[in-house]
Protein backbone atom coordinates (compact mmCIF):
# COMPACT_ATOMS: atom_id res chain seq x y z
CA UNK A 1 0.00 0.00 0.00
CA UNK A 2 1.44 3.43 -0.95
CA UNK A 3 2.50 5.64 1.94
CA UNK A 4 0.43 8.79 2.45
CA UNK A 5 2.27 12.09 2.42
CA UNK A 6 -0.96 13.95 3.22
CA UNK A 7 -3.53 12.07 5.31
CA UNK A 8 -6.26 14.72 5.60
CA UNK A 9 -6.96 16.91 2.60
CA UNK A 10 -9.54 19.39 1.36
CA UNK A 11 -10.46 18.91 -2.29
CA UNK A 12 -12.00 21.82 -4.20
CA UNK A 13 -14.02 21.04 -7.33
CA UNK A 14 -15.37 23.84 -9.49
CA UNK A 15 -19.01 23.77 -10.49
CA UNK A 16 -17.95 24.05 -14.14
CA UNK A 17 -16.01 20.79 -13.90
CA UNK A 18 -19.24 18.97 -12.96
CA UNK A 19 -20.83 20.05 -16.25
CA UNK A 20 -18.22 18.22 -18.32
CA UNK A 21 -18.20 19.37 -21.94
CA UNK A 22 -21.50 21.22 -21.55
CA UNK A 23 -21.78 24.83 -20.49
CA UNK A 24 -24.16 24.01 -17.67
CA UNK A 25 -25.93 21.18 -15.89
CA UNK A 26 -24.55 18.04 -14.26
CA UNK A 27 -22.76 15.27 -16.15
CA UNK A 28 -23.28 11.96 -14.26
CA UNK A 29 -20.13 10.46 -15.81
CA UNK A 30 -18.01 13.31 -14.45
CA UNK A 31 -19.45 12.74 -10.98
CA UNK A 32 -18.70 9.02 -11.23
CA UNK A 33 -15.12 9.80 -12.31
CA UNK A 34 -14.76 12.12 -9.32
CA UNK A 35 -16.11 9.40 -7.04
CA UNK A 36 -13.66 6.84 -8.45
CA UNK A 37 -10.76 9.25 -7.87
CA UNK A 38 -11.85 9.89 -4.28
CA UNK A 39 -12.33 6.14 -3.67
CA UNK A 40 -8.78 5.37 -4.79
CA UNK A 41 -7.55 7.77 -2.09
CA UNK A 42 -9.94 6.48 0.57
CA UNK A 43 -8.72 2.95 -0.10
CA UNK A 44 -5.21 3.91 1.09
CA UNK A 45 -6.46 5.70 4.21
CA UNK A 46 -6.91 9.34 3.19
CA UNK A 47 -9.39 11.58 5.02
CA UNK A 48 -11.17 13.81 2.52
CA UNK A 49 -13.28 16.92 2.78
CA UNK A 50 -14.74 18.40 -0.41
CA UNK A 51 -15.91 21.87 -1.35
CA UNK A 52 -17.79 22.14 -4.63
CA UNK A 53 -18.78 25.24 -6.56
CA UNK A 54 -22.07 26.00 -8.28
CA UNK A 55 -21.12 27.74 -11.52
CA UNK A 56 -22.57 24.95 -13.66
CA UNK A 57 -26.07 25.72 -12.33
CA UNK A 58 -26.02 29.43 -11.56
CA UNK A 59 -23.70 32.36 -12.14
CA UNK A 60 -24.75 35.65 -10.65
CA UNK A 61 -22.45 37.95 -12.61
CA UNK A 62 -24.78 38.53 -15.56
CA UNK A 63 -27.82 39.02 -13.34
CA UNK A 64 -25.77 41.35 -11.16
CA UNK A 65 -24.80 43.36 -14.23
CA UNK A 66 -28.49 43.48 -15.16
CA UNK A 67 -29.35 45.01 -11.80
CA UNK A 68 -29.95 42.05 -9.45
CA UNK A 69 -28.85 42.66 -5.88
CA UNK A 70 -25.41 41.08 -5.30
CA UNK A 71 -26.45 39.50 -2.00
CA UNK A 72 -29.49 37.84 -3.60
CA UNK A 73 -27.31 36.50 -6.40
CA UNK A 74 -24.74 35.12 -3.98
CA UNK A 75 -27.46 33.38 -1.97
CA UNK A 76 -28.73 31.73 -5.16
CA UNK A 77 -25.17 30.63 -5.94
CA UNK A 78 -24.88 29.04 -2.49
CA UNK A 79 -28.02 27.00 -3.16
CA UNK A 80 -26.50 25.78 -6.44
CA UNK A 81 -23.51 24.36 -4.52
CA UNK A 82 -25.90 22.39 -2.30
CA UNK A 83 -27.49 20.82 -5.38
CA UNK A 84 -24.05 19.81 -6.67
CA UNK A 85 -23.14 18.46 -3.24
CA UNK A 86 -26.21 16.24 -3.13
CA UNK A 87 -25.45 14.93 -6.64
CA UNK A 88 -21.83 14.17 -5.71
CA UNK A 89 -22.94 12.46 -2.50
CA UNK A 90 -25.12 10.12 -4.57
CA UNK A 91 -22.16 9.14 -6.77
CA UNK A 92 -19.87 8.61 -3.78
CA UNK A 93 -22.42 6.48 -1.95
CA UNK A 94 -23.00 4.34 -5.04
CA UNK A 95 -19.22 3.80 -5.06
CA UNK A 96 -19.48 2.48 -1.50
CA UNK A 97 -18.09 5.58 0.24
CA UNK A 98 -19.69 6.83 3.45
CA UNK A 99 -20.57 10.46 2.78
CA UNK A 100 -22.21 13.38 4.55
CA UNK A 101 -23.19 16.77 3.13
CA UNK A 102 -22.97 19.85 5.34
CA UNK A 103 -24.34 23.27 4.47
CA UNK A 104 -23.41 26.67 5.87
CA UNK A 105 -27.11 27.52 5.42
CA UNK A 106 -29.52 25.51 7.55
CA UNK A 107 -31.61 23.07 5.46
CA UNK A 108 -33.06 20.62 7.94
CA UNK A 109 -34.18 17.35 6.39
CA UNK A 110 -32.09 17.87 3.22
CA UNK A 111 -28.49 18.23 4.40
CA UNK A 112 -26.83 18.77 7.76
CA UNK A 113 -25.98 22.18 9.11
CA UNK A 114 -22.22 22.80 9.21
CA UNK A 115 -20.66 21.87 12.54
CA UNK A 116 -16.86 22.01 12.72
CA UNK A 117 -16.44 19.52 15.57
CA UNK A 118 -18.82 17.01 13.96
CA UNK A 119 -17.06 17.42 10.62
CA UNK A 120 -13.68 16.60 12.17
CA UNK A 121 -15.17 13.56 13.91
CA UNK A 122 -16.76 12.33 10.68
CA UNK A 123 -13.49 12.71 8.78
CA UNK A 124 -11.70 10.73 11.52
CA UNK A 125 -14.40 8.04 11.29
CA UNK A 126 -13.83 7.52 7.56
CA UNK A 127 -16.58 9.66 6.05
CA UNK A 128 -16.10 11.96 3.10
CA UNK A 129 -17.61 15.29 4.11
CA UNK A 130 -18.91 17.62 1.40
CA UNK A 131 -19.09 21.27 2.50
CA UNK A 132 -21.68 23.33 0.61
CA UNK A 133 -23.23 26.82 0.58
CA UNK A 134 -19.82 28.47 0.69
CA UNK A 135 -19.12 30.29 3.94
CA UNK A 136 -22.80 31.11 4.37
CA UNK A 137 -22.03 34.76 3.66
CA UNK A 138 -22.23 36.80 0.45
CA UNK A 139 -19.13 38.32 -1.20
CA UNK A 140 -16.96 35.25 -0.53
CA UNK A 141 -16.04 32.71 -3.22
CA UNK A 142 -16.08 28.94 -2.89
CA UNK A 143 -12.26 29.08 -3.12
CA UNK A 144 -12.28 31.11 0.07
CA UNK A 145 -14.76 28.64 1.57
CA UNK A 146 -12.41 25.81 0.62
CA UNK A 147 -9.46 27.44 2.39
CA UNK A 148 -11.61 28.19 5.42
CA UNK A 149 -12.94 24.62 5.74
CA UNK A 150 -9.45 23.19 5.22
CA UNK A 151 -8.07 25.31 8.05
CA UNK A 152 -11.04 24.61 10.33
CA UNK A 153 -10.84 20.84 9.85
CA UNK A 154 -7.04 20.79 10.21
CA UNK A 155 -6.35 19.54 6.69
CA UNK A 156 -2.68 19.43 5.75
CA UNK A 157 -3.22 20.30 2.09
CA UNK A 158 -5.84 21.88 -0.14
CA UNK A 159 -6.15 20.58 -3.69
CA UNK A 160 -7.79 22.69 -6.39
CA UNK A 161 -9.00 20.62 -9.33
CA UNK A 162 -8.95 22.47 -12.67
CA UNK A 163 -9.17 21.70 -16.38
CA UNK A 164 -5.48 22.54 -16.99
CA UNK A 165 -2.21 21.14 -15.64
CA UNK A 166 -1.60 23.79 -12.97
CA UNK A 167 -0.95 27.52 -12.70
CA UNK A 168 0.32 29.33 -15.80
CA UNK A 169 1.58 32.86 -16.41
CA UNK A 170 -1.35 33.33 -18.83
CA UNK A 171 -4.42 31.40 -19.91
CA UNK A 172 -3.13 28.17 -21.55
CA UNK A 173 -6.44 27.68 -23.34
CA UNK A 174 -5.83 30.96 -25.17
CA UNK A 175 -2.02 31.11 -25.26
CA UNK A 176 -0.16 27.97 -26.37
CA UNK A 177 3.11 29.51 -25.18
CA UNK A 178 1.88 29.96 -21.61
CA UNK A 179 4.45 28.94 -18.99
CA UNK A 180 3.53 26.40 -16.32
CA UNK A 181 4.80 27.07 -12.79
CA UNK A 182 6.00 24.07 -10.78
CA UNK A 183 5.96 26.06 -7.54
CA UNK A 184 4.82 29.50 -6.43
CA UNK A 185 4.82 31.44 -3.21
CA UNK A 186 1.53 32.91 -2.03
CA UNK A 187 2.91 36.42 -2.48
CA UNK A 188 3.90 35.64 -6.08
CA UNK A 189 0.44 34.25 -6.86
CA UNK A 190 -1.16 37.38 -5.39
CA UNK A 191 1.15 40.04 -6.88
CA UNK A 192 1.24 38.41 -10.34
CA UNK A 193 -2.59 38.28 -10.31
CA UNK A 194 -2.53 34.81 -11.86
CA UNK A 195 -6.28 34.26 -11.43
CA UNK A 196 -5.82 30.84 -9.85
CA UNK A 197 -7.82 32.01 -6.80
CA UNK A 198 -9.07 35.30 -5.46
CA UNK A 199 -6.73 37.26 -3.20
CA UNK A 200 -8.89 36.65 -0.12
CA UNK A 201 -8.50 32.87 -0.45
CA UNK A 202 -4.75 33.08 -1.10
CA UNK A 203 -4.19 35.47 1.80
CA UNK A 204 -6.15 33.24 4.17
CA UNK A 205 -4.13 30.19 3.11
CA UNK A 206 -0.84 32.11 3.39
CA UNK A 207 -1.60 33.40 6.88
CA UNK A 208 -2.43 29.89 8.11
CA UNK A 209 0.38 28.15 6.19
CA UNK A 210 -2.03 25.98 4.18
CA UNK A 211 -0.30 24.72 1.00
CA UNK A 212 -2.43 24.56 -2.16
CA UNK A 213 -1.83 22.11 -5.01
CA UNK A 214 -3.45 23.02 -8.33
CA UNK A 215 -3.81 20.05 -10.71
CA UNK A 216 -5.65 18.74 -13.76
CA UNK A 217 -8.72 16.80 -12.63
CA UNK A 218 -8.85 14.85 -15.91
CA UNK A 219 -5.43 13.21 -15.41
CA UNK A 220 -5.77 9.66 -14.17
CA UNK A 221 -4.43 8.99 -10.68
CA UNK A 222 -3.42 12.66 -10.21
CA UNK A 223 -5.20 12.99 -6.88
CA UNK A 224 -3.74 9.75 -5.52
CA UNK A 225 -0.26 10.65 -6.76
CA UNK A 226 -0.36 14.03 -4.99
CA UNK A 227 -1.39 12.68 -1.60
CA UNK A 228 1.37 10.07 -1.91
CA UNK A 229 3.95 12.84 -2.32
CA UNK A 230 4.47 12.95 -6.09
CA UNK A 231 4.87 16.29 -7.83
CA UNK A 232 1.80 16.97 -9.95
CA UNK A 233 0.62 20.39 -11.12
CA UNK A 234 1.60 23.55 -9.24
CA UNK A 235 2.27 23.79 -5.51
CA UNK A 236 1.56 27.18 -3.88
CA UNK A 237 3.15 27.48 -0.45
Amino acid sequence: MPELEHKRILLKFSGESVAGNDDHGIDPKILDDMAASVKSCKDIGAEIGIVIGGGNLFRGEKLNEAGMDRVAGDHMGMLATVMNGIALRDSLERAGIKTRVMSAISMSGIVEHYDRRLAIQLLSDGYVVIFTAGTGNPFFTTDTAGCLRAIETQAGLMLKATRVDGVYDSDPELNKEAKLFDTLSFDEAITKNLKVMDATALTLARDHKLPINVFNVTKSNALKDIICGKKVGTLIS
